[in-house]
């Protein structure tokens, strides 16, 4: 037995689904490849912010990946997810692992590469 909350699963037993951030739009226009860097930026760093590196990977792969893929790989490493965009979620130890929109999705304002 868990402490109360450290599962996944609602009170009536469904496993929290994960879902796409809503659109958002960065503070400026913003092209494919500083959105890149931002993103590689923000992995380098987050593991050196505290909790487990073997979670932020697993989180970098689910943010990465398709809807379905991501759900396995947060089921699979252990990851309880607090809000469904992946934006807030902890692992079995309680650590908090916090993730901004621009690794979880593209911005509406996204200028394309030419």
């Amino acid at each position: 037995m868990g402490c109360a909350g450290s599962s996944q699963s609602k009170p009536d037993g469904t496993v929290k689904k994960i879902r796409k951030p809503k659109p958002w739009k960065h503070p400026q226009p913003i092209t494919k490849t500083q959105l890149t860097q931002l993103r590689d930026e923000f992995w380098d760093t987050a593991p050196h912010y505290g909790g487990r590196k073997e979670i932020w990977d697993a989180l970098r792969a689910a943010a990465e990946a398709d809807l379905t893929l991501a759900q396995a790989i947060v089921d699979s490493a252990g990851v309880i997810v607090q809000s469904s965009d992946l934006t807030v979620c902890y692992d079995e130890r309680g650590a908090k692992y916090e993730l901004p929109k621009y690794v979880l999705s593209e911005p509406t304002n996204l200028i394309r590469d030419s």
